[in-house]
Formats: C-alpha cells, sequence, structure tokens
C-alpha cells in the first residue's frame, strides 16, 4: 500500500510539473478551429503555428539577439567568475575574507534597488539599444564567483605545489589545472546563468527600444499584447523560447549535480 501511495503521488507531482508544459504544446499544435477545445491530443496536429511564427511575425530576430546575449554573458561568466574565486580561494592577501564577505552581502540587495543607477551609468556609456547594455552589466555574478570558489578548496594543493615546483606562475596554474578540474562547476554555473539570461525580460525591456534589438522574451510579451486572439501563436511561441533551455539541460546534466554537492562541500 506504501508503495501504491507513493508512486501515485509521484504520478501527481508529474502531472503537476508536466502538465501546464504538455498543455502549451498541445496548444501550439493545434489549427484555429481547434484551439478552445478540451482534447488532450490535438485532433489535427500542425506545425504551422511554429512556421508562422518564427516567420510571418520575424521571431527569427529575437531569437537571434537572444543566443547572442546568452553566449555573450556565458562566456565573460564562466571566464571572470572563475579568475576572481582562484584568488580568494588559494591566494592569501590582506583583506581576501572581508572582500568576500562583501562580494556575498551585496547578493541581499534586490536589483530594483539599483537598477536606476544602472540604467543612468548605461545612459551616460552610450549603451542604450545595443546587446552590450545588456551583456555587460550581467557579465559576472557573486553566485559565479562563490560556487566555482567552494569548488576550487575541493582540489588538492598538492597539484598546485607540483606546478610551482615546475616553475609555472599563478596565471598558469589558474588555466592548466584548476580551470580545466572545475567542469560540474562551470556546468551548473553555465545552467543557471544561460537559463537566467535567456529569459530575463526587465532589464532588456529597460535598456531596448527598438524592435530589431528585441530578445524573445520581450518579442512574446509583444506577440501577446498584438495578436491576443491567436492564442496557439502565443503557445508556439513560448514553446520555441522554452526549447533551448531544456536541450542546454539535458546535455549538461551529468554535471549539474556533481557542481552543486561539491560546491557545497566547503565553507
Amino acid at each position: 500500500m506504501k508503495i501504491f501511495l507513493k508512486y501515485l503521488f509521484l504520478i501527481a507531482l508529474v502531472i503537476v510539473f508536466v502538465g501546464p508544459f504538455y498543455w502549451l504544446v498541445s496548444i501550439a499544435l493545434r489549427a484555429s478551429g481547434d484551439i478552445y477545445s478540451l482534447r488532450i491530443i490535438p485532433e489535427n496536429p500542425t506545425l504551422m503555428n511554429f512556421a508562422e511564427t518564427w516567420q510571418k511575425f520575424e521571431l527569427w530576430r529575437p531569437f537571434v539577439n537572444s543566443v547572442m546575449v546568452a553566449a555573450a554573458v556565458l562566456f565573460l561568466n564562466i571566464l571572470l567568475s572563475s579568475l576572481a574565486a582562484y584568488p580568494l580561494a588559494r591566494l592569501k592577501f590582506p583583506g581576501r575574507d572581508l572582500i568576500f564577505f562583501l562580494l556575498l552581502s551585496t547578493m541581499m540587495i534586490p536589483f530594483q534597488l539599483y537598477m536606476i543607477p544602472l540604467f543612468l551609468t548605461c545612459l551616460k556609456l552610450g549603451l542604450m539599444n545595443s546587446l552590450a547594455g545588456i551583456v555587460l552589466p550581467t557579465s559576472v555574478g557573486v553566485f559565479g564567483i562563490y560556487l566555482i570558489k567552494q569548488y576550487y578548496l575541493t582540489i588538492p594543493m598538492d597539484l598546485e605545489e607540483a606546478a610551482r615546483i615546475d616553475g609555472a606562475g599563478e596565471f598558469s596554474i589558474w588555466w592548466r589545472i584548476m580551470f580545466p578540474l572545475t567542469k560540474p562547476a562551470i556546468a551548473t554555473l553555465s545552467i543557471f546563468t544561460f537559463v537566467g539570461n535567456w529569459s530575463n525580460f526587465l532589464w532588456p525591456l529597460i535598456i531596448i527600444d527598438r524592435e530589431d534589438k528585441y530578445t524573445l522574451p520581450i518579442a512574446i510579451a509583444k506577440l501577446s499584447g498584438a495578436f491576443i486572439d491567436k492564442t496557439q501563436y502565443l503557445a508556439a511561441g513560448s514553446v520555441i523560447a522554452i526549447a533551448p533551455v531544456i536541450i542546454i539541460y539535458l546535455f549538461m546534466q551529468r554535471y549539474f549535480i556533481s557542481g552543486i554537492s561539491a560546491g557545497a562541500v566547503k565553507g
């Protein structure tokens, strides 16, 4: 009986979490005449909604913009977070712990609190209506520094000492030894960074007001406003936006759990 209840509970969880996404895909595959039907499986599934959303409403342009932004932010986050985490984890210098504490304390500051100063800074730097205006303010995050620093602490010091005996400098040790050993942490950071920036709506909405620079979340929001009677187009656009996130997670999930676990080993 306990096993039956356990499986029943798991099935209920699957329905709760997977059900809304399945219904979204179901609506995206329906023809106009079948859009308000309560059938779980569409009677005549079609991919025309995806094609029309992609071409007719030029969803490919914000898709490309989102890919460029997410890729640039991902690259910069991995590089800069790894560089910043190395001295905080391995080097001894005055104020190291204080610097790390101050960095962690910034995580308690909500984005809405420094949104206006950030906007004014980007305005003075001429970053309005540019993808760089989206990328640069999010190019490094405290979470990434913390995660990779904690992972660095799990790597034996013997590897660094052997490299120093061979004459390697600090940058060489980081690049040749430390960085390659942090793949699980980097994979975890990559997933969080990609998902966070791929679905980022507020900051791109503030910094961008040109249609050719829209990212995918803004384009889908505009789509829902202009074509509110075309529910299947909105559903198709949402599926297109969700698909890359699912693909990224499926490819990197084997590193995800190990990265999270290893990052929590030492405090």
